[in-house]
C-alpha cells in the first residue's frame, strides 16, 4: 500500500490530523502492520487534498498553531475502496533481529543469548498488551487482524523459546572451531 492509501484508510475511520495518523501507526491497531513517517504522511496529505480525496480544515488551539484536520470525501472513499479491491502485493518482512541472527556466528554466543532473551521479553510484553485489550478492537476486520497478530507473535515466541538453547549450543561449537 502506498502512503496515500494508508492515510485514506485512517481518515475513513474519522477525521484526523497528521499527528493522529502517525499515532495510528505507532500505537493503534495498525502498529503491527505498517510503519510510516511524518516525512511521507504530510506529502501524501497534500496530494490527497490537491486530488480532492480529502478536505482540510483548521481547528484553533490555545497557545499553539491551528491544527489541520483531514476528512475523507466521497471521491476519497471511492479511491480507498478501489485500492482495497486491488490484489495485495506479497508481504515483505523486515527484521533487524533476524538479520543479526543470520550473522550470529560472527558474534559471541553470550551476546546472541542476550539478544534472543530480549526478543522473547519483547514478544511477551506485546502479547500481554494485546491480550489485555491494549489495541482497540473496533470492527470485525480489526478483531481478525488482532487475532492474526496474536497468532504470529505467539508462534514466534514459542519458536524462540524452544530453539534458543540448541542454537546457542551450535554457536558455541562453531566458536570453539574458529578459535582452534
Amino acid at each position: 500500500m502506498d502512503t496515500k492509501t494508508l492515510c485514506l484508510g485512517v481518515i475513513s475511520l474519522g477525521a484526523a490530523s497528521g499527528y493522529e495518523i502517525k499515532k495510528a501507526f505507532e500505537e493503534d491497531g495498525l502498529n503491527h502492520i505498517y510503519h510510516t513517517s511524518y516525512g511521507s504522511i504530510y506529502p501524501a496529505l497534500t496530494a490527497l487534498t490537491e486530488e480532492g480525496l480529502v478536505i482540510c480544515s483548521e481547528m484553533a488551539q490555545a497557545k499553539r498553531p491551528d491544527k489541520k484536520v483531514y476528512s475523507i470525501t466521497e471521491a476519497g472513499r471511492g479511491a480507498l475502496l478501489e485500492a482495497l479491491s486491488a490484489p495485495p502485493a506479497e508481504d515483505k518482512f523486515r527484521s533487524d533481529f533476524l538479520f543479526i541472527m543470520f550473522f550470529a556466528h560472527l558474534l559471541p554466543p553470550s551476546s546472541v543469548a542476550k539478544l534472543i532473551d530480549q526478543r522473547i521479553a519483547w514478544y511477551e510484553q506485546n502479547l500481554a498488551k494485546m491480550g489485555a485489550g491494549g489495541d482497540c478492537i473496533c470492527s470485525k476486520g480489526d478483531a481478525f487482524v488482532h487475532g492474526m497478530g496474536v497468532a504470529v507473535y505467539s508462534s514466534a515466541l514459542e519458536y524462540l523459546k524452544s530453539h534458543r538453547q540448541a542454537f546457542l549450543d551450535q554457536l558455541s561449537g562453531a566458536s570453539r572451531l574458529v578459535a582452534e
